[in-house]
């Protein structure tokens, strides 16, 4: 039967815990929708500054980094050795020789005692200023991970439990000229059970992950990184550390501690503007008052404003109104125009006290979410206009890109985010159970238009969600909980998701839509009390599907939902990265190895009976290759069923049929990986492209044809992100697989398609098709076809294949070579085949890059293909390392 349900635990985040402070057995009936599952996608708030603030006069703050070399030791103090801050103490173990990669074979059970013990961060340090020139002095944490006692010269400043908060602490009375301070963590996983266990009143499942996740348990009651106790794409490894920076601050009468933009369009008066807001310690007894200029030459905006800040915790909102002589140029998503930005400078002059200048970039886009009813359709909408214009949303699912933060580079996240881009993407969903991403992420994302949620400074950002599938937990009672005790979880539900956090976030940011959960009906879970019947009915919101047991060819399987935010089916990493974390004897699909990095349950059977309903499942007495086969075959499969997938959604969104369609989002899940293992990502850990990835630079492609069967019908419609009607000209060609040359070749000119839609473009009944082109069969031929338009408009060439390819006739065993050369700084690789050759694979191991196209049906004597690098290599290099492998050569 079709799962319409989650793939793995439902996540949600925990009782948003207090600033500081902990106490033992502090939960009460606030835990609210903790009530339901295990991480948290978690709104807003805590915004790190965007751009960079200069001081133009003396007497500015004195800003003084404690990251470097710590002392770090464990309880016992056994084990004592320095660590990087920011950092782990996982990583610092293994950059001291005193653990291997933590990746290593079984190294995430094997190493468990690293999180079970408490371990201190300790280290001196002299005041680099005259202590006695400032009125404040703060010790600021941008991320303490998770649980620790602060202490300065032996004096406790609080306590931390919340991986996500920044925690400032006021030092002035307590400084000297050398300084001792202290990180004192507990055990994440020992917190949690504690907390857990003083939590009587009522259960809050799941206690523990599937036992084939082998992680921790009660990740719902800690507000840290809910995957880092394990999930079924990743290994557990709860974390200790300072994984941001830290750093000593001093300042007189007031300091600039956070400061945001958000762009607006006035329609009453057809013109921009933009709310800045800016928040103060204000050390004086006394208001400061001053002058704040805010200016944006390129749209010769300047203007000055009066202010006063209060004592204590003083905030500035000013409203700027855009020159209306200046054309401003929006911010588009990938895609769709470019992603221009302004840079602005605002200049705070106060009677007391220096100058501060704040230099950011401001971007201008609207956003609404629509959800209106459809003629012919019972329920509503569900879709995004940016700028006044309907967006179909085209992308993945966003998870932690390590389990170690401190390894995640600014280099690691724009790989990540422009191999999004490059294949066609412009949007991404940042999953719930990981961390609020660093300012790079959503920089990167504002520069390469690609639209996620969070940091309301941030044009990229279109939505926020108040959780991951909560909604869908309670309503289908994933859990189990007696009826009898509903109740109480949907009244923490809505206490927690709407009364606490839609509002805060409605609160503070106006300028973007917010739903309560995703999966969700949208409007209609709000008039049904914020948790509907069924999350997952296709007239309303967005869905999540996955179905591992029927055909993922057939079409007819996937719902015509009105958006598709999760669906998907795994696959293994390349060798090259398997090859890393394991040894010899871990190279077989059966091995220890293999079960023990699968952590989603009969998640390698169900690759292999899916592969099996279509492709020949290798038979090579050699080991090696017969598990390197399973690897190829697994990735063939799943580029496969999501490219039918997200077609059939990409098709859907412009026709009504019994009531279903209108499909505007298609995010398949996911992009990224956390670690070297088997899951349903595009992009291997380390970056590098899986055939999946390949199929979504066509599959997403803005002009794009798409074919289907219905009662023995081909369908084919053309597909289009383009702005404007395009008259194209569509080229079907038959070849039966014994043959390079085709069998017969349709060109079909005048077909128009429409801008921003999908419109049926041919249809033939496949037996017309088959006696036309005379000696075919289904099993015998396949079906290729492009779009050709003027100006070297041209679509990708898709494929429909007229059986399973275990039951083609006439494959030859084909003769595969290729020839390497360098222009510039690409390489070039000519290909060359004797046969026709089914989902061709380059593969160059371990040197990093990507192709042009890879898996490819090669229907061609020749095809040059591209090969760009992502850090040096050499023709000879990639020669030696190269590996061409088709269909046929899997026996």
């Amino acid at each position: 039967m079709a799962v319409r349900r989650r793939r793995r635990g439902a996540a949600a985040p925990p009782e948003p815990p207090a600033r500081s402070g902990r106490r033992p057995c502090r939960l009460s009936g606030r835990r609210a929708g903790a009530a339901m599952g295990r991480a948290a996608l978690l709104p807003l708030l805590l915004v790190a500054t965007a751009g960079r603030a200069g001081v133009s006069a003396a007497g500015g703050p004195e800003v003084h980094s404690l990251r470097g070399s710590w002392r770090l030791g464990n309880g016992n103090g056994s084990v004592v050795l320095r660590g990087e801050v920011p950092g782990c103490v996982h990583t610092a173990l293994h950059r001291r020789g005193l653990i291997q990669d933590p990746y290593y074979r079984f190294n995430d059970v094997m190493y468990r005692w690293i999180s079970l013990d408490n371990w201190t961060y300790s280290r001196t340090f002299k005041t680099p200023f005259d202590i006695r020139k400032w009125q404040k002095v703060n010790l600021v944490f941008e991320g303490v991970d998770t649980v620790a006692q602060i202490l300065i010269n032996n004096i406790t400043l609080g306590r931390t439990d919340n991986m996500f908060n920044r925690y400032s602490f006021d030092i002035t009375s307590m400084i000297k000229e050398v300084n001792f301070v202290e990180v004192r963590f507990l055990s994440a996983v020992s917190y949690a059970a504690e907390q857990s266990r003083c939590h009587k009143a009522y259960s809050i499942p799941p206690a523990c992950p599937p036992p084939v996740q082998k992680g921790e348990c009660h990740a719902n009651f800690i507000r840290k990184e809910q995957c880092s106790f394990s999930w079924d794409w990743g290994p557990s490894f709860p974390t200790q550390g300072i994984w941001k920076d830290v750093r000593i601050e001093a300042y007189n009468h007031y300091h600039l501690i956070y400061f945001s933009l958000t762009s607006f369009f006035v329609k009453s008066a057809q013109q921009w503007s933009l709310e800045i807001e800016s928040i103060f310690d204000v050390v004086s007894s006394k208001p400061i008052a001053g002058v704040v200029t805010v200016n944006i030459p390129k749209l010769q905006t300047q203007q000055t404003f009066g202010v006063k800040l209060q004592p204590g915790e003083g905030s500035i909102v000013l409203l700027v109104n855009i020159n209306k002589s200046s054309a401003v140029e929006a911010w588009w998503p990938n895609g769709h125009g470019k992603q221009t930005g302004y840079n602005m400078t605002t200049t705070f002059i106060m009677e007391a006290g220096y100058q501060i200048e704040k230099f950011s970039k401001a971007y201008f886009r609207t956003v609404e979410l629509v959800q209106e009813p459809i003629p012919g359709s019972p329920g509503l909408s569900f879709y995004f206009k940016i700028n006044g214009r309907p967006i179909f949303i085209k992308g993945s699912n966003w998870i932690p890109a390590d389990s170690f933060q401190d390894r995640v580079t600014y280099d690691t996240l724009w790989l990540l985010l422009k191999s999004a881009a490059d294949a066609n993407m412009n949007a991404l969903r940042v999953w719930g159970g990981g961390v609020y991403e660093q300012d790079e992420f959503y920089n990167i994302c504002d520069e390469i238009g690609i639209m996620v949620r969070r940091l309301k400074s941030h044009p990229s950002i279109i939505l926020w969600s108040g959780n991951n599938e909560n909604e869908a937990a309670i309503a289908s009672n994933w859990f189990s909980i007696p009826y009898a005790d509903r109740e109480v979880y949907i009244k923490d539900y809505v206490l927690l998701y709407v009364k606490n956090i839609r509002e805060i976030v409605l609160t503070e940011d106006k300028s973007r839509p917010f739903i309560a959960s995703s999966p969700t009906n949208g409007l209609e879970s709000v008039k049904e009390g914020w948790l509907s019947q069924n999350p997952y009915d296709t007239h309303y919101g967005d869905t999540h599907f996955y179905d591992y047991s029927n055909d993922c060819w057939n079409w007819t399987v996937y719902p015509k939902t009105r958006f598709a935010s999760e669906y998907g089916f795994q696959s293994w990493p390349s060798f090259s990265t398997i090859e890393k974390v394991s040894s010899t004897e871990d190279w077989s699909y059966t091995s220890n190895f293999s079960l023990h990095r699968q952590h989603h349950e009969n998640g390698n059977d169900q690759m292999l009976q899916q592969i099996g309903r279509h492709f020949k499942l290798p038979q090579s007495t050699d080991p090696i290759k017969k598990f390197k086969d399973m690897i190829y075959l697994t990735q063939v499969m799943q580029a496969q069923c999501i490219k039918t997938e997200t077609e059939f959604y990409r098709f859907s969104q412009s026709e009504i049929i019994k009531g279903e369609g209108h499909t505007m989002g298609a995010l398949y899940w996911q992009l990224n990986d956390i670690w070297q293992a088997p899951s349903w990502a595009s992009l291997e850990y380390g970056g590098k492209w899986k055939l999946l990835h390949y199929f979504a630079q066509n599959f997403f492609a803005p002009l794009l044809p798409v074919a289907y069967e219905d009662k023995d019908v081909l369908y084919i419609y053309g597909v289009s992100d383009l702005h404007a009607d395009r008259k194209l000209t569509l080229r079907v060609v038959v070849h039966a697989w014994s043959s390079l040359e085709p069998v017969c070749t349709l060109a079909k000119d005048g077909v128009t398609v429409k801008a921003q839609s999908a419109v049926l473009i041919y249809m033939e009944s496949i037996n017309n098709l088959l006696e036309r082109c005379r000696n075919c069969t289904r099993k015998s031929c396949v079906i290729t076809f492009c779009l050709v338009g003027e100006g070297g408009l041209q679509s990708p060439t898709n494929h429909h294949f007229l059986s399973s390819l275990k039951d083609a006739v006439g494959l030859e065993k084909t003769h595969l070579s290729a020839s390497v050369s360098q222009r510039d700084d690409i390489y070039i690789f000519v290909l060359q085949t004797t046969a026709i050759a089914p989902f061709v694979s380059l593969d160059v191991g371990r040197i990093k890059g990507r192709f042009s196209d890879n898996g490819f049906l090669m229907i061609e004597k020749k095809k040059v293909v591209v090969f760009y690098p992502w850090e040096p290599t050499s023709v000879e290099e990639l020669e030696e390392s190269l590996t061409l492998t088709s269909l046929v050569d899997v026996v």
